[in-house]
Formats: C-alpha cells, structure tokens, sequence
C-alpha cells in the first residue's frame, strides 16, 4: 500500500520518536493514538507551527480515523491572541453535529 502523503508521514514519525521515545512510538502507531494525541505531539515537536499544521493536515490521508469524519468536516485554526495574528498556536477539526435519525 502507498502512502499518499508519505513526507508529512515521515515528519509525524519522526515527531512522535523525538516527543515520545522509540518505543512509545512504535506502540501507537501500531495501536492507534487519538487525533488530539497526534496534534498535541507536532505542536511539542521541535518544528514550527506553520510545518505542524502542514505535517498533520496532510497525514490525515493515510491514517484510519475513528469514528469516521464523514463528508463534512473541516480543520479549524486557532491563532495567536496578538491582533493581526497569524501565528498557528493549536487546531482542532470541526464537525457538523451528530443527529441521530430515529
């Protein structure tokens, strides 16, 4: 299987062994680690903001996300407090919320 994003792949590993250690690592990407665990790990690594934001917006294609997202769904940006303001200092995803159909 090819990897559609494998650079961004490549920087949350390297992201994850830097953070988290070898070991740590190895066991969740091979258990599955939660979407905020993924963001929270690129915001602690030492890499900018901008290429976190980057890595993880385009690693989303390569990983099986649980529950799925679904078709509307989309990053949201948290900027810096500071007016005018474009300093990335978190992200989150957005979701419509969950009607269920009775």
């Amino acid at each position: 299987m090819s990897l559609k994003n494998p650079d961004a792949i490549a920087a949350l590993v390297s992201a994850l062994r830097v953070v988290h250690g070898d070991e740590v690592a190895r066991t969740m990407l091979q258990e599955g680690m939660s979407l905020a665990k993924m963001i929270d790990t690129m915001f602690s690594a030492p890499i900018a903001h901008r290429d976190a934001v980057r890595y993880v917006a385009s690693a989303l294609d390569d990983f099986a996300i649980t529950p799925q997202l679904g078709p509307v769904w989309h990053l949201r940006y948290l900027y810096d407090d500071q007016p005018g303001s474009f300093r990335v200092v978190d992200m989150e995803i957005a979701t419509p919320p969950y009607v269920p159909v009775l």
